[in-house]
């Protein structure tokens, strides 16, 4: 990549409700960045820039559906990061921008289906030019793909042992923001529940294994003695799952995570009877909401009531909320390994907030210590692209990051 771009990174989506929030922290995190706004109105851009003073970040002006402008923007940056959703319909020209011209991209998308179109698209010249192609780097999926394979390494490093299976445990509390409404919504609009339900729908061509509907994502209540608390389904597992299973099969040969690496995870819900009980309302109810969203009708009743894009959370709101990921891995020999992700803040807009920055400040500042070196590229996960790189960032951020060895 040519070093004489003018800008080592571009925040496409920055005038956007996670994109505001993620131009302050590069402006508070990263005061010597090369760096720009983007999006499609001028006039927002310059008023979040005239906001971020004394940063003074850059303007360009692209839409998500003009290629030719798309194409002058990847050309500018050694590093894009978008907050711009549903990224099924606003990402897929910047990402074959970027793609063109060898420009590094990570983004906060949930939307698997669409991260499937990108491998296919894209995966094989990307990983040619060594250009690292990473959507997910959002609380979708970092505490998922990151913590499981902090588990593995620490299987490997500890007790010479490769990882046979991790389940993880998720205790949140936060809001919705009006972006992953919007997408969540898009999705379903698009008829894609059946890759959607897919347990191996990121993975490479051949590396499912034959019983993969013994994989597929629990339904049900459950009691877990490990974690000592009634589960439910967790609903983001969907989305982490597959992120993990894609990681797992790339590393492949690495000698972290065995044949047959299983991985799933659930809610953490609570002990006793009221855990039970309330285990199975959660279930129960993801599962009727998911029938009822399937009809477009109650589709458009619950557009009305959830946040349009631009809106959130409150301040205040979001600074209260927290999130733990807890990891509970297993050896080829039996070997207990416990992890844990956890911080404060709203997971899904403080938190991603912070990994999707730090991921991409990783890549601009970090290049030269990232796993693979200057040669791996492709459509990649949060883990495989990064690896200790992130960790170690994300710890120095005042995060909980367990099992890592610095």
């Amino acid at each position: 990549m040519p070093r004489a771009r003018p800008f080592d990174l571009i925040l496409y989506g920055a005038t956007g409700f996670v994109g505001r929030q993620t131009a302050r922290y590069v402006a508070a995190q990263a005061p010597g960045l090369r760096w720009a706004v983007a999006g499609r109105s001028g006039a927002k851009l310059e008023a979040l820039r005239a906001e971020l003073a004394p940063a003074v970040p850059g303007v360009v002006v692209a839409d998500a559906e003009d290629a030719a402008a798309l194409d002058a923007l990847a050309a500018q940056a050694r590093v894009v990061l978008s907050t711009a959703g549903p990224f099924a319909r606003f990402g897929s020209e910047l990402v074959a921008a970027c793609v063109r011209h060898g420009t590094h991209y990570v983004d906060i998308t949930g939307e698997t289906p669409w991260v499937r179109q990108l491998i296919d698209r894209h995966h094989a010249a990307a990983a040619a030019s060594g250009t690292r192609i990473v959507p997910g780097c959002g609380f979708d999926s970092v505490p998922s793909d990151l913590g499981a394979w902090l588990v593995a390494c620490a299987l490997r490093e500890r007790h010479d042992e490769d990882c046979a299976s991790v389940k993880a445990c998720f205790s949140i509390r936060g809001g919705l923001n009006g972006g992953t409404a919007a997408s969540m919504l898009h999705a379903l609009e698009e008829g894609v529940q059946g890759q959607i339900d897919d347990p191996f729908l990121l993975n490479p061509s051949g590396t499912a294994p034959v019983d993969a509907a013994s994989h597929r994502d629990p339904a049900g209540a459950l009691r877990d003695t490990d974690f000592d608390t009634w589960l439910a389904p967790f609903v983001m597992g969907p989305i982490n799952t597959r992120v993990v299973r894609r990681s797992a099969a790339l590393l492949a040969g690495s000698g972290l995570y065995a044949p047959g690496f299983r991985y799933q995870e659930y809610a953490r819900i609570g002990r006793g009877a009221t855990g039970a009980l309330r285990a199975t309302a959660v279930a129960v109810g993801m599962a009727a909401g998911r029938t009822a969203l399937g009809l477009a009708p109650l589709r458009r009743i619950a557009a009305r009531y959830l946040p349009a894009p631009g809106e959130g959370p409150s301040e205040s709101a979001m600074d209260r909320g927290s999130f733990r990921c807890e990891l509970i891995g297993v050896g080829s020999r039996g070997t207990v390994q416990r992890g844990r992700i956890a911080g404060r803040g709203d997971p899904g807009n403080r938190a991603t907030t912070v990994f999707v920055c730090e991921s991409a400040l990783a890549l601009a500042l970090d290049a030269k210590r990232l796993p693979g070196g200057a040669r791996l590229g492709g459509v990649l996960t949060p883990a495989v692209a990064f690896g200790a790189v992130l960790a170690a960032r994300l710890l120095a951020t005042g995060m909980t990051v367990e099992p890592f060895d610095a």
